[in-house]
């Protein structure tokens, strides 16, 4: 190790030059020598200077896939592709993939946070431990489909960080797996004053504001209005990440608020907002029996459209003011402004267009996969829904597709133009999942909408969705975490704390 060989140096020429000092003062070129390794600030310290980022690959070196993002798609498509054949590098704003179906449990504590967080490195070994792979905490601002390169930025936010800088990646194939961005319908307000639920730290954001709004409203001298106010959840979107987190919060206000703030827990309540039905790709009966629950949970279900979102209560379409304490935004998803910036043919909703096997039409070795892509008008398929599972098998068969066109040594930039890609991508949707809290769920196992299959609701369907999402995370630890946690807060109820 370097660190050690200088230190092996310096005690060496210390004890030289302790020997020597007796006898002759030692030189002054020395003594310059060791001030470099004093700690003491003699001198102002060398300014890190980055270098410009990854080349392209040689002959000699394995062709270069470059991953963007660390999503469903991103990370299933990294886990498959086979290391032997190619070097994997990752660039994205997070070092970890998101179990997003068990996010909102970690809102109210029924979750630990690490519980559904799962690290690169756990799902790709090589980018930690591989000459030629590697993991970018940054984001890409640009792609160039000419020269096979991505732009890319480091993401220093936060305090006493260096300043972010550019640096490129040459590829011979990219994978875009960027993901999207929350709906806000060009919503004054929303972005200020609203919360999403997509990421690891928009559940920590929203379990500190509920926890200090039931704080606050327990000091001596608020108003009831006040109070009222401080203690009103709401909701906004009907899909099952709305109704999950209404069915979760209702769920620890009846269990742990009841018990644990026993001086507001009649203030205390939820109001889901939807402009149509809820879970509208459900069964009828199911979403007749979810707004049953939800409504007998406590959940004040309200059909409406925003209009306003202020600092403390949102208008909408028809007039009604509705103060809240707490604002959860939950109305589907759309492209990124990464996604709207690239110089390519859409797909219908604004995604990046694909063709039948996941590429990218108009730009050589370019793939798109995920919530960021949808199919072209050309194809004649529709645009498949943002969800988990659509992402997990297009990335699993993109990693297939390019391990067979490495193996026959198309696997360098340019040397797959005149291959074949087999099979196209088909998708066949497996079910719907909606937990409603309180020991109820919903499981629909249809294969769509108007198609025949299994439907169930109740303590059952919640059994089966515990299950299913137990087997589907992502490593034996975090299954074990989900476990022990799901464990604890049936026997201890919730953790409280506001950390």
């Amino acid at each position: 190790m370097a660190w050690f060989r200088n230190l092996v140096q310096l005690s060496s020429l210390k004890s030289s030059l302790r020997s020597r000092s007796a006898t002759t003062p030692f030189p002054n070129t020395q003594f310059v020598s060791i001030l470099q390794f004093s700690s003491q600030p003699n001198s102002e310290p060398t300014r890190h200077v980055p270098s410009s980022g990854l080349g392209p690959t040689s002959s000699k070196e394995k062709p270069r896939v470059v991953v963007l993002g660390s999503g469903w798609a991103g990370c299933r498509a990294m886990k498959g592709l086979d290391t032997n054949i190619y070097d994997v590098v990752c660039v994205s704003p997070r070092n970890h993939m998101v179990f997003t179906p068990l996010l909102a449990s970690t809102c109210v504590g029924t979750l630990e946070f690490r519980s559904v967080a799962e690290p690169i490195a756990r799902i790709q070994p090589v980018i930690s431990r591989e000459t030629g792979s590697y993991f970018f905490l940054a984001n890409c601002n640009r792609v160039d489909p000419d020269n096979h390169v991505v732009h890319c930025q480091t993401l220093t936010n936060g305090a006493n960080v260096p300043e972010p800088w550019d640096f490129e990646i040459s590829y011979d194939k990219l994978i875009i797996a960027s993901g999207s961005m929350p709906l806000t319908f060009g919503i004054h307000g929303v972005e200020e004053h609203a919360f999403f639920l997509r990421e690891v730290h928009h559940a920590q954001e929203i379990r500190r504001k509920l926890l200090l709004n039931l704080m606050l409203s327990d000091v001596p001298g608020i108003s009831e209005a006040e109070k009222q106010r401080l203690l009103h959840c709401v909701v906004v979107g009907g899909g099952p990440t709305g109704v999950e987190f209404s069915g979760e919060l209702s769920d620890f206000i009846t269990r742990d608020v009841h018990q644990r703030y026993a001086h507001v827990k009649n203030y205390i309540h939820v109001t889901l907002i939807e402009a149509n039905e809820i879970l509208s790709s459900f069964d009828d009966r199911l979403r007749h029996y979810a707004t049953r629950q939800l409504t007998k949970s406590g959940v004040r279900l309200v059909r409406g459209t925003v209009k306003d979102v202020k600092v403390d209560k949102i208008i909408l379409n028809n007039g009604t003011e509705v103060p809240y304490g707490l604002l959860v935004w939950s109305t589907g998803v759309g492209p990124s402004s990464f996604v709207k910036s690239m110089e390519v043919p859409k797909s219908p909703g604004g995604r990046i267009g694909i063709d039948e096997w996941l590429r990218v039409p108009s730009a050589q070795d370019i793939f798109a996969i995920g919530d960021c892509s949808g199919f072209l008008e050309s194809t004649g398929k529709p645009v498949l829904p943002a969800l988990a599972q659509v992402a997990e098998r297009q990335g699993k068969y993109l990693a297939e597709q390019l391990n067979r066109i490495g193996k026959a040594g198309g696997g360098y930039a340019n040397r797959a133009r005149d291959m074949e890609f087999g099979e196209p991508f088909v998708y066949k949707h497996l079910g719907s999942m909606a937990s409603l809290g309180r020991y109820k769920a919903l499981v629909d196992l249809r294969q769509g909408k108007e198609g025949k299959g299994l439907s169930l609701a109740g303590f059952t369907s919640w059994i089966i969705w515990r299950s299913a999402y137990l087997t589907r995370v992502l490593s034996w630890r975090n299954r074990l975490y989900v476990a022990i946690n799901w464990a604890t807060t049936f026997v201890f109820g919730r953790d409280i704390s506001r950390i």
